[in-house]
């Protein structure tokens, strides 16, 4: 069995406070695109993680693939084995959560692939301890999450936007850019731009492309680009090649360019890729997880 699992872009990313136990509270849209990781699902003695592809990660407990086989065999007593060969596209510290559509599509594919059957709220109890995109990564789509990320309400998905995503640095850590959003939040006399979220929603219900890019923002973008410069040049060279609006998504470090058309999407990026290396075009999807063929 193979599944394709997808990686998202932040249409908008707000902060609205912190809970007592340290973690941020937010509103944010995240939206699904075509950028995709696979993971392959074999029969074996034990659980195994093998990893390739053009995106190099680790296959030991850091990564959250051998963390979701884990806590899923442990959680529910599961003496099968299965190893899963990741092929990594998806860019690594880009606030693209790959880590996270990978942890979601192993935690959906060994539940078809050992015949499990547990429902979408127990898959997404599983994936709330694998971190806060997890659930969302699930399902994927259009929502708006809330809380700690954990409260999901999907919204229409109509035509796909053309995108130009480029990771123009290093990745950044999302515990530690929170920190930053901290600091800046307390030290700045300019306040980070606020996307308007409710404009966001009913853009997304009429589905009008200029009042989604209009409402969006990234409350993390400014502490990220005081870290990592190249993020406000990636923003003005995609805008300036036509990008409707571009904004980092995430924590960082990509940057995700919006174009009317798939023909302007390509002009975009054949002259972005020149300057960056890791520059991508694709759409916006409709879902996180695709699964593609059984095997016997």
């Amino acid at each position: 069995m193979r599944v394709k699992a997808r990686g998202k872009i932040n249409w908008t990313l707000d902060i609205e406070g912190v809970r007592g136990d340290g973690y941020h509270l937010i509103d944010t849209l995240m939206q699904s695109v075509e950028l995709y990781d696979t993971l392959a699902f074999e029969r074996a003695d034990g659980l195994l993680l093998q990893v390739d592809g053009p995106m190099r990660v680790t296959a030991d407990e850091n990564n959250l693939v051998t963390r979701a086989m884990r806590l899923l065999a442990e959680r529910l007593s599961v003496s099968a084995g299965c190893v899963i060969t990741l092929t990594k596209r998806i860019p690594i510290g880009a606030g693209m959560g790959g880590g996270s559509a990978d942890a979601a599509a192993a935690l959906a594919g060994l539940n078809r692939f050992w015949r499990l059957s547990l429902k979408e709220a127990e898959l997404n109890a599983l994936a709330l301890e694998l971190g806060a995109d997890t659930p969302f990564c699930l399902t994927g789509g259009l929502q708006r999450a809330t809380g700690v990320g954990e409260r999901l309400e999907r919204l229409p998905v109509n035509r796909p936007a053309y995108l130009v995503i480029a990771q123009p640095c290093w990745g950044l850590s999302t515990p530690e850019m929170f920190q930053r959003y901290d600091e800046y939040a307390r030290e700045s006399v300019v306040p980070p731009r606020r996307p308007d979220n409710e404009r966001a929603v009913r853009a997304a219900r009429d589905g009008s492309l200029a009042r989604m890019c209009a409402a969006m923002g990234n409350v993390l973008q400014p502490a990220a680009i005081l870290q990592r410069p190249e993020i406000a040049q990636a923003i003005q060279t995609l805008e300036h090649l036509g990008a409707i609006r571009a904004q980092m998504t995430g924590s960082g470090s990509a940057v995700f360019g919006v174009f009317a058309s798939a023909w302007a999407a390509q002009y975009a990026w054949e002259r972005v890729s020149t300057i960056w290396r890791r520059c991508w075009t694709t759409r916006t999807a409709s879902r996180g997880l695709v699964f593609r063929e059984w095997l016997t």
